[in-house]
């Protein structure tokens, strides 16, 4: 997938909602940014955690879904982590995503995310991801 097939995927889904804008597509390479505005704030004026949880899952799922194997129908994230030591009131965030591991049955990526103003680092983020396939002959959808 290329960046512009990226934006319109998120058209009418959360991506496009917060504003996500993928500036850059690579199996190895993920970057978007999006900007800061009120409804994305929570109450004490800086950009909301979720947000930036939102922009970097959206990334790395992004990422993974670039590097599933063909015999795979998708995948689905089984856990994230996240933390915190700055914030944004204002102008826009710069969020990135590589993988740490692109196996046939996991993906972990690890992404990062920093205010454009300044270069300062405001968040890491790091997420496994579960490769998912058909069932095989004989089992059922349950197994």
């Amino acid at each position: 997938m290329n960046v512009e097939q990226l934006n319109a995927r998120a058209e009418g889904r959360l991506a496009g909602l917060v504003g996500l804008d993928v500036v850059e597509a690579s199996a190895t390479r993920i970057r978007g940014a999006l900007t800061v505005r009120p409804e994305l704030q929570a109450p004490t004026g800086f950009l909301h955690t979720a947000t930036i949880i939102a922009m970097l899952d959206t990334l790395a799922g992004y990422g993974a879904s670039m590097n599933i194997p063909d015999r795979s129908i998708g995948f689905t994230t089984i856990e994230v982590s996240s933390s915190f030591f700055g914030a944004a009131r204002e102008g826009r965030v710069i969020g990135e995503a590589v993988p740490i591991h692109r196996g046939s049955t996991t993906q972990i990526w690890s992404a990062n995310c920093w205010r454009e103003s300044d270069n300062k680092e405001i968040a890491v983020f790091r997420c496994t991801q579960m490769v998912l396939y058909p069932p095989r002959r004989g089992e059922s959808k349950e197994e």
